[in-house]
């Protein structure tokens, strides 16, 4: 048998799980951000080296192509982040949906065995002498 409080602090943990679930999330999200500073910082450096090697410099032509290798790859980051995040929240949310779902399922399920256990002796004696409501207890 399920108590209240149990049901309640049940509730109470999932509800906090989900918290901690959105706070990561919105970690993650800034971690996203920061790699989209972090592109436009090294767009700025890659226009800018582009720009030196069209004035002649050969020299600086292969770190150029670093550069415009490097943002490559953080764009390549920044997508596949992006993608696993979009994911995990999606994940996380479904989670979510279930367990509230199921908890939702036994509170409802409990709520009349709770309701009756409340009941004076008068009135359980009433419900045990109708067969129609003992059956709706049940």
């Amino acid at each position: 048998v399920v108590t209240r409080d149990d049901v309640e602090e049940s509730l109470k943990a999932k509800w906090q799980y989900v918290k901690d679930k959105e706070q990561l999330l919105k970690d993650l999200q800034s971690q996203i951000e920061e790699a989209g500073q972090r592109l436009s910082v090294k767009q700025s450096e890659r226009d800018y080296w582009l720009e030196y090697k069209n004035v002649g410099s050969k020299a600086q032509a292969n770190k150029i192509m670093n550069l415009e290798k490097d943002i490559k790859e953080v764009k390549d980051d920044l997508r596949r982040a992006t993608e696993y995040y979009r994911n995990a929240l999606k994940a996380v949310k479904e989670e979510n949906d279930r367990l509230v779902e199921r908890q939702m399922k036994l509170s409802k399920e409990q709520a009349p065995e709770n309701a009756v256990r409340y009941l004076d002796k008068n009135t359980r004696r009433e419900i045990e002498e109708n067969e129609w409501l003992k059956e709706e207890v049940r």
